[in-house]
């Protein structure tokens, strides 16, 4: 057990819990490169690994010496709690001389584990001292060569140590004395010794700021090294380098659906387009009503546009399933949607209805009236037709799964979703809806970047978001419009005002109806594939919602965040591609990884440059 002192802090203290939040923010600062998981940071002293003359206390921070100090042979020791990790690159601690004692008979530096602890650091083998009576240094010697000034009461010694080029300088009182020692070894610890009665020192590891500017310095060595990264040579091969990067790049922008600017890019690269653009636009309204919330439109337009891609995929079809139950819960699914009590201003938007609002019709010239992302009762099927559920998981229509074989023989053309997708272009919309202001070429930019389609989660919410580049911005909120789905709540509603599935008793039942027909999917994906521990962990999670009176704030709520669609929308947007035989991630996304991993290697082999070398750097 840690020995505590005086002045310690003890766990769940005020006081306490700020220095260590202080203390975390300041490694993540200094060490960015460090997972502490793997290779934790030296935070303290160790109790365990000390000589027994040495006393610890202040949270195992300060050192004082309790021997009888009438020799060399009185020499104590106490190393860090860790050694100091690779990934650092430079990695530096302070110590101040609280008291230098009767002789000021301190050591401080590094030493690697194992080293003799009744000794001051640097008298042996990969022990390594700066002593504050003779300012001598030692390296693994009990001859020391001058070095420095000597120290004492009030002056504050840091250690630096350069784990790129394996050297180790040491400061007083903020100013650098010059390198001590060079051609370090791997996995050193912070040390610290002393000799005679009255010495103390505390030692500084992040908790405080430190007295020299070592981030400046840690500066110098990030400029160093992305000036080698700039400076590697390419040679004779730029021009192949530059064909790579343009295949990566269009490939990034085909896979994400931003079917304008990939065109754009491969005409001004003269590159091509593996994918059709017609298949581009598919995928790009697929993501987007995953994205909006709209689950089950998005699986009866998978099914529609790739037949038996779900049914191959029996763990992506329970997925979608589990989200579309949770979207139920959302308000946002249009198997309650069309329950909801709609305003006179929305009859003639939802559902049955071919026009888009004009607000969509606006904003949103690239869909066809009626198209993917017309809001319908049961998924896009008029809820005249009883005999069938899409999006949900009955079906009548046959197929190895319920409510996987494809609807899109069984969807009346009258029906407002059965819509050709391939069809659905910008300039087909022209047609049936005007331009808006801003769009002047042949191909929207709404396709490129997927518009936020407007609805209501039971309420006006403020944490929902806008897709760009692939990911949610949150700081541009969903309003919903006049002419969306009201769920009977208005723009003045607030968040303690949110109700399941809207407030609407008809949307509740279905909810509660599709839960059933759900786990009777889980339970034949058991019969058919064995117990699997993730499904029934999801279905837990999302039958948990139903639990409590206000879901968007209970122990499981982070489920209603819009956020957690994405990863679903990535993973149906990655097994589409798979199943066109195209790759399921761009290849500019592997070689991002391939490079975060490749430095996450170097840290393991105590490569002290990785630290300076991270991806993030280079993409902001």
């Amino acid at each position: 057990m840690a020995e505590l002192g005086a002045g310690s802090l003890l766990l769940g203290d005020p006081a306490f819990n700020y220095q260590e939040h202080e203390l975390n923010e300041r490694l993540k600062r200094l060490y960015p490169a460090v997972n502490e998981e793997e290779t934790p940071l030296p935070r303290s002293w160790s109790p365990k690994d000390k000589y027994s003359y040495i006393g610890l206390s202040q949270n195992n921070l300060r050192v004082h010496y309790k021997g009888h100090g009438k020799n060399h042979k009185d020499a104590a020791s106490v190393r860090a709690t860790h050694p100091i990790p690779a990934a650092c690159g430079i990695y530096y601690f302070e110590v101040k001389i609280v008291s230098k004692g009767r002789d000021g008979y301190m050591g401080i530096g590094l030493s690697a584990q194992g080293v003799n602890m009744n000794r001051l650091p640097g008298w042996d083998k990969h022990s390594y001292g700066y002593h504050g009576d003779d300012g001598h240094s030692f390296c693994s010697s009990g001859t020391g060569q001058p070095y420095g000034p000597t120290f004492t009461t009030g002056d504050v010694i840091g250690c630096c140590v350069n784990l790129i080029n394996n050297t180790c300088f040491y400061t007083k009182n903020g100013i650098s004395l010059g390198v001590a020692f060079t051609d370090l070894p791997p996995n050193l610890y912070p040390t610290v010794g002393l000799q005679t009665p009255g010495e103390i020192v505390d030692a500084n590891f992040g908790q405080q700021p430190f007295v020299f500017d070592i981030e400046d310095y840690m500066s110098e060595w990030r400029a160093k090294i992305h000036g080698m990264i700039a400076r590697f040579p390419i040679g004779e091969r730029l021009g192949e380098w530059q064909a790579v990067l343009q295949n990566m790049v269009s490939s990034y922008l085909v896979h994400h659906g931003y079917c304008a600017t990939a065109t754009a890019f491969a005409r001004a690269t003269e590159t091509m387009i593996q994918e059709d653009q017609t298949s581009i636009k598919n995928r790009q309204r697929i993501q987007k009503l995953v994205l909006a919330g709209r689950v089950g439109e998005a699986i009866e337009a998978t099914q529609q546009l790739y037949p038996s891609l779900l049914e191959h995929n029996p763990n992506l079809l329970f997925m979608l399933k589990c989200r579309q139950f949770v979207e139920m819960v959302n308000g946002t699914d249009s198997e309650v949607r069309c329950f909801s009590i709609r305003s006179p201003k929305s009859q003639d938007s939802y559902p049955g209805s071919p026009s888009l609002s004009p607000r969509h019709g606006a904003t949103n010239t690239h869909l066809h009236a009626g198209g993917a992302d017309s809001p319908t009762c049961s998924n896009g099927v008029t809820p005249t037709n009883k005999s069938k559920s899409h999006g949900g998981i009955s079906s009548s229509s046959g197929g190895k799964y319920p409510g996987v074989s494809s609807s899109a023989s069984s969807s009346s053309s009258s029906s407002p979703s059965s819509v050709n997708y391939s069809e659905s272009n910008s300039s087909d919309s022209t047609k049936s809806q005007p331009h808006s202001a801003n769009s002047t070429q042949e191909t929207s930019d709404s396709e490129m970047e997927i518009e936020a389609e407007h609805y209501t989660n039971g309420v006006v919410e403020g944490s929902s978001a806008r897709i760009m580049n692939g990911t949610y911005k949150h700081q541009e909120i969903l309003q919903p419009d006049d002419n969306s789905l009201g769920n009977g709540v208005t723009d003045e509603g607030c968040s303690s005002s949110r109700q399941l599935c809207g407030g609407n008793q008809a949307a509740t039942e279905r909810m509660i109806q599709f839960g059933r027909e759900l786990q009777a999917l889980n339970e034949q994906l058991c019969r058919e594939y064995g117990k699997n521990a993730t499904h029934k962990k999801m279905l837990q999670d999302a039958f948990s919602l139903l639990a409590y009176s206000d879901p968007w704030n209970c122990p499981v709520g982070q489920q209603l965040d819009p956020m957690q669609r994405e990863s679903l929308c990535s993973a149906l947007n990655s097994a589409i591609l798979e199943s066109q035989n195209l790759p399921k991630q761009p290849p500019l996304m592997l070689a991002l990884g391939q490079a975060t991993e490749c430095v996450q290697l170097m840290a393991r082999v105590r490569s002290g440059s990785c630290s300076f070398a991270r991806v993030d750097n280079f993409l902001h």
